[in-house]
């Protein structure tokens, strides 16, 4: 069976791990900090902190930068719905607008939009006008019911989205902005026309936050990166992922006096341990020729299925190179059930995929409201992700490219 994905692991990661075991130190000291400063290196931040998963990264972005009971994060549903879940983590409600079919990103005219015609202002902040139809039993209603707290966009897959429209209209409008970067590790940006080059997460909203899921281009098994060029909401960060706690262990263990931790805050246990880290440094180090293995499968997959009419493959827009996390291969006219089918022949012949990223509005938690998305419910179901990681062999995708023009040229007969 050749799978969807496969983490890229080898021996260095293995006596990464093995050293950080005998090491005696085990959960989250000196690995980890050195994890941290070479992730910082290579997006080019001035500040990054390591946590336990990417939803944790993003629970504590949002937390440090005030989000509320009873506020309002403006958010795409088309994304993994930990994206949606983390906004209800800080009793708060998601409030979700369309995608760029082109990009499977927020659209930053949707944005505007909302904000525009939704929202209105009181008081000196926004406030999202129709606040009591999104509310649950968990988000508190009042006067500050609606603030909009904040903007969580998404790099999905990997491709960049048009970070650069969405922090003007977020500037114009006082909103901070948390870019959901879980699958953009490596991926780059520019702003000047493509003469010069930036990584997602420097970060270009406020703060970035990044997963170490198998199923992302770097693993550590679990793990996340919060990303940021602020001091003071680093120094936030690493409150909420300890418990609060005003002394790190490594602080506290290295001191040649007695030291006693205070606890500012009710917080959390998120820390990533050293283990992860271990491994996690030994992956930083591989990460570019893996998105270069990565990018050059893609490009494959562009010059043989481009050329059938009724495949829309995926393209880098002028400002993005995207680190190619996924394959999206969307086709035109298919359905749901057409796409199960599809997928369904696939995997009968070996061949493991994914449907098109899925959306949150349509699951049982969010369903309450009836979200108008056309475009993030045709991506949904007309796009089919692809076998993509480094190590898949010129057989196994000469094998997927022949299987998926096969049942094209057979289609509808």
């Amino acid at each position: 069976m050749i799978p969807i994905t496969k983490p890229f692991l080898s021996e260095e990661e293995a006596k990464a791990a093995h050293d950080a075991v005998l090491s005696g130190w085990v959960t989250q000291g000196p690995k980890v900090k050195e994890f941290e400063d070479a992730f910082a290196r290579y997006v080019g931040t001035d500040h990054a902190c390591a946590v336990s998963n990417c939803t944790a990264a993003l629970h504590v972005a949002l937390l440090a930068i005030g989000v509320e009971p009873g506020d309002v994060v403006i958010t795409v549903s088309h994304s993994f719905i930990a994206t949606a879940n983390v906004v209800r983590h800080c009793f708060a409600e998601p409030v979700f607008i369309d995608i760029d079919p082109r990009t499977f990103n927020m659209d930053p005219g949707e944005l505007e939009r909302c904000l525009s015609e939704d929202c209105e202002m009181r008081s000196g902040e926004h406030y999202y006008r129709y606040a009591d139809v999104p509310a649950t039993g968990n988000s508190p209603k009042g006067k500050r019911a609606g603030r909009v707290a904040a903007i969580l966009t998404v790099h999905q897959v990997g491709m960049p989205c048009d970070i650069a429209r969405i922090n003007d209209i977020a500037q114009r409008f006082h909103v901070r902005v948390v870019e959901d970067a879980a699958c953009a590790i490596g991926s780059e940006i520019s702003f000047d026309g493509a003469k010069s080059w930036e990584k997602i997460g420097r970060p270009h909203g406020d703060i970035a936050c990044f997963s170490f899921h198998p199923r992302k281009i770097v693993t550590t098994g679990e793990g996340g990166m919060i990303t940021t060029r602020d001091p003071e909401l680093d120094a936030k960060f690493r409150l909420l992922r300890h418990h609060g706690m005003t002394v790190s262990d490594a602080a506290r263990h290295s001191a040649g006096s007695v030291i006693f931790e205070e606890y500012a805050m009710t917080a959390f246990n998120y820390r990533m341990t050293d283990i992860q880290a271990a491994i996690g440094i030994e992956q930083l180090k591989k990460l570019d020729g893996i998105i270069d293995e990565r990018r050059r499968l893609a490009k494959e997959y562009n010059r043989e299925l481009g050329q059938i009419e009724g495949f829309v493959i995926p393209v880098d827009s002028e400002y993005t190179k995207t680190n190619r996390q996924s394959y999206p291969l969307r086709i035109s006219g298919i359905g749901a059930d057409e796409q199960v089918s599809f997928m369904q022949m696939l995997l009968e012949k070996g061949i493991s995929t994914r449907r098109g990223i899925m959306n949150s509005h349509q699951e049982l938690p969010y369903r309450y409201v009836e979200w108008k998305l056309p475009e993030s419910e045709e991506a949904r179901d007309s796009v089919v992700l692809l076998p993509l990681y480094k190590g898949l062999g010129k057989d196994e995708q000469e094998h997927i490219i022949r299987t998926i023009k096969e049942w094209e040229r057979n289609r509808g007969k």
